[in-house]
């Protein structure tokens, strides 16, 4: 992606009479006036060709009748560097960290031996799987972790082969294919946080208001639209939409808390590849609660 800035947000609306929950509308049994009017618009701007990448086989998603966690992951040996990494390193330790990442089905962007966001957040997820509280710094027990590093936990044991979990309390989603993990991301959901704000839509000044909340529950991914979309607070990112207007897409903002306006941001390298790897009428089940 390089230099170039993205903006993305989502929202929870209420236009006039008709309540609408997502960053978009779907149809939810409203008048098709109002949800035609809605509905997201490409945006005109161009789109980066999407990231070559691709997370490798980390473990079998052991669905136990107990929803017990599932077994370490099963990959190669890893002896690690040891050295204490923070944003901004650079060198050989760092590309082992991100391979490592990559190896365990976490999405650090290139291994390309450099400490950014990207692999800030791959770490993230990585350490709230682990149940280490997020931190920008890999020391001693980060390090342990990813030589002895334990599976997500499922949260739907006798879910489907091809599944994506959203787990509201570690702010992680994990997407399963074939019954196994294939990537798991740092997420930011609905902060939670009601909310009242003003935009301008169709042409005239629009108030939406809404509870920013990310609803949990057992839905299906549906319909999708490709780069930048805009919506009724801004723009989304390859958004694939799974409750209404409720959606899984790319954000420029993933802070370490939710933040959203009830659908579920991923970092942009994610929401890159998340396309290419989740169909259309796949279950996304959501559990959970983040505690402040």
């Amino acid at each position: 992606m390089g230099a170039r800035r993205w903006a993305a947000a989502a929202a929870l609306v209420t236009v006039g009479a008709v309540t609408l929950a997502g960053c978009g509308a779907a149809g939810t049994g409203q008048a098709g006036s109002d949800i035609a009017a809605l509905r997201p618009v490409a945006a005109t701007a161009p789109v980066s060709a999407p990231i070559a990448m691709a997370p490798t086989l980390v473990t079998p998603a052991a669905a136990g009748a107990s929803g017990a966690r599932a077994a370490s992951a099963g990959s190669t040996p890893f002896t690690a560097p040891g050295r204490t990494l923070k944003p901004g390193s650079k060198g050989a330790e760092v590309k082992a960290l991100q391979s490592r990442l990559k190896e365990l089905g976490y999405v650090p962007g290139p291994l390309d031996g450099k400490y950014g966001g990207t692999t800030q957040a791959a770490l993230w997820a990585f350490q709230k799987v682990q149940g280490i509280k997020p931190t920008s710094t890999v020391a001693s027990r980060t390090w342990r972790a990813l030589e002895n590093p334990r599976a997500p936990k499922v949260l739907v044991p006798r879910g489907r082969p091809d599944r994506v979990e959203v787990n509201l309390t570690q702010q992680v989603m994990v997407l399963y294919s074939g019954g196994e993990v294939k990537l798991i991301s740092h997420i930011s959901s609905g902060s939670g946080i009601p909310y009242t704000e003003y935009a301008t839509w169709n042409g005239k000044r629009t108030k939406f208001t809404g509870s920013a909340r990310t609803p949990t529950g057992d839905y299906k991914t549906t319909w999708r639209r490709s780069g930048w979309h805009r919506s009724y607070l801004g723009q989304l990112y390859n958004p694939i939409f799974f409750n209404g207007g409720i959606a899984l897409h790319g954000a420029l903002s993933v802070p370490l808390y939710p933040a959203s306006h009830g659908c579920v941001r991923l970092p942009m390298n994610v929401a890159e590849m998340l396309p290419g790897m989740l169909g259309t009428g796949v279950p996304v089940h959501v559990r959970g609660r983040f505690a402040r």
